[in-house]
């Protein structure tokens, strides 16, 4: 049997071992507090999602009018900038209508003038009415003074009474000549009149001859789709000699300097959340690589306060179910950057909440204080 100095020697001995497991303890611990100061600063100001996406305010591109297509401009996935023509549409119908609207105000305004010498016509013949209608009152006064001269003399026998009797019947012609020459004053006045309420026809006829070749000229403009903003083409259907209606989408115009970032936070992720809060950005696309942004503003409701058919909760078999709040986050990002973040890629982003710290604390300690 071994004696008791061999069992001694062949026990292992590591003094070092020691130290080192209470060196990794110590880091253990203070890794540990380092952590738990971490969240306690900056960890549970955190929020973060990976429901998100960059978004971009594209516009769909249709036509006014109907009509074929000449020729496109633009190809698919091409860049424009804003006011570039992007299609033609055949303008020799809407040509026609623009000559048709020159004739029409043509006509109108020759209508107007023989309408006006017609009204100087009529002016004329009342200017000539009047002047017999004068000689013929003229006349009317001097067979009064000739009847009334003669009627005391025939009455005292002094002169026949076929004088007053030619004088009496003259009267009578004349005074009929008289009705006759203010009658046709009245007509010829009554005419100028109808004949300028003709004038105010003739010139609404032009202003609305006028407004038609307008809107001729209008839609002659709009045979060129020009880009309303600078962007890039997407979904390009338009092809040359096809038949477009009016309103049917031809393209996309997708405005890629223009983009930001939808993030759908959970309800309980935005107590803290305001506007102008930093936001870091991951792109699923891009590993690596961080981006920074701010947020701009947070929807007033859930997005299924906004669907088509809201949900209505009202029946017995409930199910409480978070809900998410679409929040739109500004990115922050160069010209080279932002031709790599296209619409619809998959995102993770994080606001930092700091910034609401005391006034959470604020609303807390008012609600104690109650």
């Amino acid at each position: 049997m071994p004696n008791d100095d061999q069992q001694q020697d062949d026990k292992p001995t590591r003094p070092w071992l020691r130290p080192i497991l209470i060196i990794l303890a110590i880091l253990a611990v203070g890794f540990g507090a380092y952590e738990y100061w971490q969240y306690r600063v900056f960890g549970q100001y955190q929020q973060s999602t990976n429901d998100a996406v960059i978004s971009a305010d594209d516009v769909a591109i249709s036509s006014k009018l109907a009509g074929f297509i000449e020729f496109v401009k633009i190809s698919e996935n091409a860049s424009v900038e804003e006011g570039a023509l992007l299609l033609q549409i055949r303008a020799s119908d809407y040509a026609s209508q623009v000559d048709a609207a020159d004739s029409q105000i043509l006509l109108a305004r020759a209508n107007g003038a023989v309408t006006q010498s017609n009204i100087a016509e009529a002016q004329a013949a009342v200017a000539a009415a009047t002047s017999e209608l004068a000689k013929t009152q003229a006349r009317m006064r001097y067979i009064d003074q000739q009847i009334a001269r003669y009627r005391p003399l025939v009455n005292a026998g002094a002169e026949p009474s076929t004088k007053l009797d030619e004088l009496n019947n003259e009267r009578a012609q004349t005074s009929a000549d008289l009705g006759a020459k203010q009658a046709a004053i009245a007509q010829a006045q009554q005419r100028i009149s109808s004949l300028r309420a003709q004038t105010g026809a003739t010139k609404a006829q032009v202003r609305a001859a006028e407004v038609e070749k307008q809107r001729a000229n209008i839609n002659m403009a709009d045979t060129r789709l020009s880009a309303p903003i600078a962007g890039r083409i997407g979904s390009l259907e338009a092809r040359a000699g096809q038949y477009v209606s009016p309103g049917q989408r031809l393209m996309t115009i997708v405005p890629t300097q223009n983009i930001y970032v939808t993030a759908n936070f959970k309800e309980t992720q935005i107590g803290m959340m305001r506007i102008g809060q930093p936001v870091t950005i991951k792109v699923d696309a891009i590993s690596g690589v961080e981006f920074r942004g701010t947020v701009e503003t947070i929807s007033p409701g859930t997005g299924a306060n906004f669907s088509l058919i809201p949900p209505q909760n009202a029946t017995g078999n409930f199910t409480k179910i978070v809900q998410r709040v679409p929040v739109r986050i500004k990115l922050e990002a160069g010209p080279e950057s932002r031709q790599l973040l296209l619409p619809g890629l998959s995102l993770e982003v994080s606001v930092d909440t700091r910034s609401a710290r005391a006034e959470i604390e604020a609303i807390k300690r008012k609600q104690a204080g109650k």
